[in-house]
């Protein structure tokens, strides 16, 4: 048996391929599932069966259209009562693989009501679990994803899913769905897989007392939910069509649909030196789906701005697997229209900067809480959208802007600068960096 794992950094997700004796097991694929068809074609492998462990909240499920194009058995929670064909996974009721293979459904409910582990034995003898949102490395799936009024009712469920997967044999291998970097985790480590025993020694949620103490833990401090969340479970319930073609036409700024939105996908430092008013820039990168998810009304037609002779489909595969397709065009050439820009300093010019002005932290209030810098106007990039700027920046004309790396603070010029204000953005250190060089020099503010 092999378990083949399909990272994808930007979501904080992986699939997961079982093989074992040319028969295949895909667990948890998303939308893109090319990649996944493609490893098993390559290996010659019969994919027998897709498993859905729940109804994602971070992506559109591939399970459906795999299970199409393959003729695989697609196996999703009972609970779910997903809206199209599919065979229902009953607690305890094993799924025979054939060569000795048997998959056993197991309930655990918490990260989502109806969520199921799927327990993998070899003639009989237990050797990997699937855990999906469950029991994590050094981790747990948020119980809280499905709004504040179940979060506590979730965690408790969550607190028993967590050992009773805990309690199966030491040498299982733990493959789950979520890890680091995932807004479904609860906190995040290093590694990506682990193994039952390495968790009942080093997870620090098994060794909490009770299902109270355990859900106070988890809900204590809760991370932003990021805003296309709340689409993902609609469309996988439902279920969603193929991935689109991912081939949009190139078109300019005269004809950009007067109700589309226009996301900059060029480098910041080209992002820095001229885009078009009212644009939101998002620099190519791993997570550049889920904030053009998060900054952009779901379900609203886009419209990208590229360099001339920038490839795309990465841009357009990241939407894609978070359900937004409607992408109207790429334009290439933004001619004189590229009137709004702001500065891109390094450490040292932008300390230089900040005697007298206004610095504004757009890390996520957590991030904050844990390495603060004083005296800075505090705001997390999505909040400017929904909440708007800060009172104390109203009537500023240049704001430093700073977050973790520089990333998203660029991300926030470009909607600061809807606001009049000119800004000034950290681009190659964070707060942590600004604030150790403020303590090195004696000062406060």
């Amino acid at each position: 048996m092999e378990v083949i794992s399909f990272r994808t950094p930007g979501l904080g997700d992986q699939s997961h391929l079982l093989v074992h004796e040319g028969r295949g097991v895909l667990v948890d694929p998303q939308r893109d599932i090319g990649r996944f068809l493609d490893v098993a074609a390559e290996r010659d492998v019969e994919l027998r069966f897709v498993l859905e462990t729940h109804l994602h909240n971070d992506y559109v499920s591939g399970g459906g259209q795999a299970a199409l194009r393959t003729g695989a058995e697609l196996v999703l929670p009972a609970a779910a009562a997903a809206a199209y064909p599919h065979t229902p996974a009953f607690h305890l009721e094993d799924i025979d693989g054939g060569g000795g293979l048997t998959i056993r459904p197991m309930h655990t409910p918490g990260h989502t009501p109806e969520h199921t582990g799927y327990l993998v034995l070899i003639d009989g003898e237990p050797v990997a679990v699937f855990s999906g949102g469950s029991l994590l490395v050094s981790s747990a799936g948020r119980p809280d994803l499905l709004g504040p009024e179940r979060a506590r009712t979730l965690a408790r469920l969550q607190y028993g899913s967590l050992h009773r997967l805990a309690a199966l044999p030491g040498e299982v291998g733990l493959f789950p769905t979520h890890g680091e970097g995932s807004f479904c985790s609860v906190s995040g480590v290093g590694r990506h897989t682990s193994t039952i025993a390495d968790e009942r020694r080093d997870n620090p949620l098994l060794a909490l007392p009770d299902a109270e103490a355990f859900a106070d833990e988890l809900l204590a401090a809760p991370m932003p939910i990021p805003a296309f969340y709340a689409h993902m479970g609609p469309a996988n319930l439902l279920g969603a069509p193929a991935m689109p073609a991912l081939r949009p036409p190139e078109t300019t700024v005269e004809e950009i649909p007067e109700d589309a939105h226009v996301v900059d996908v060029r480098p910041r430092a080209v992002q820095a030196a001229g885009f078009l008013p009212g644009s939101t820039g998002i620099a190519p990168g791993d997570d550049f789906g889920s904030w053009a998810g998060w900054l952009v009304p779901y379900g609203e037609p886009i419209v990208l701005v590229a360099e001339p002779d920038q490839d795309v489909t990465e841009a357009l595969t990241q939407l894609a697997r978070i359900g937004v397709d409607d992408v109207r065009g790429v334009v290439r050439d933004l001619g004189g229209h590229a009137s709004a820009g702001f500065e891109l300093l390094g450490l040292t010019d932008f300390l230089e900067r900040m005697p007298g002005a206004r610095v504004l932290d757009v890390r996520m209030p957590g991030e904050r809480r844990a390495d603060p810098l004083p005296g800075a106007v505090e705001r997390f990039l999505p909040d400017l959208l929904t909440q708007g700027v800060p009172e104390q920046l109203r009537g500023e004309r240049q704001v430093l802007v700073v977050c973790g790396s520089g990333r998203r603070a660029s991300i926030a010029a470009t909607v600061l600068t809807r606001h009049g204000l000119h800004p000034v953005v950290l681009g190659d250190a964070g707060a942590s960096q600004v604030a150790a060089a403020l303590a090195g020099k004696g000062e406060a503010r």
